[in-house]
């Protein structure tokens, strides 16, 4: 399983496992019933403390993405998809809301700050 960690994007890491963790989940990268990486396999993968993977698939157990079967795992739960993507683009509106912000109070313009989200879209390829 393939995570990104950033040090320097000021984000918890174990903030950063979770969200791509619930990701994989909601575009069924992970499956429900898939058994993930131990939480010590996990910590040595990303090379990180064991208890920032312990609170990163705690959380998702809290969240209902992960069902933990004690001497097993941590195992994908079957989750609604529409209302998990609903979430996430819940936080994508979020977070565009105060980029707008920013930018009518700086005076930049609506083409500019499309262009800037094209560009940086176009960058994730």
């Amino acid at each position: 399983m393939e995570i990104i960690i950033s040090n320097s994007s000021g984000v918890p890491i174990y903030e950063q496992i979770k969200e791509q963790i619930k990701v994989k989940i909601v575009t069924n990268e992970l499956k429900a019933n898939d058994l993930l990486p131990s939480i010590r396999t996990l910590a040595k993968d990303l090379r990180c403390s064991v208890i920032t993977t312990k609170n990163a698939y705690e959380e998702l157990v809290k969240e209902g993405f992960l069902k933990n079967i004690p001497s097993k795992g941590f195992y994908v739960t079957k989750i609604n998809k529409e209302i998990a993507l609903e979430e996430q683009l819940n936080k994508i509106e979020n977070l565009l809301d105060k980029a707008v912000a920013i930018a009518k109070m700086n005076n930049i313009k609506e083409k500019t700050l499309k262009e800037m989200l094209n560009i940086l879209y176009e960058e994730e390829k």
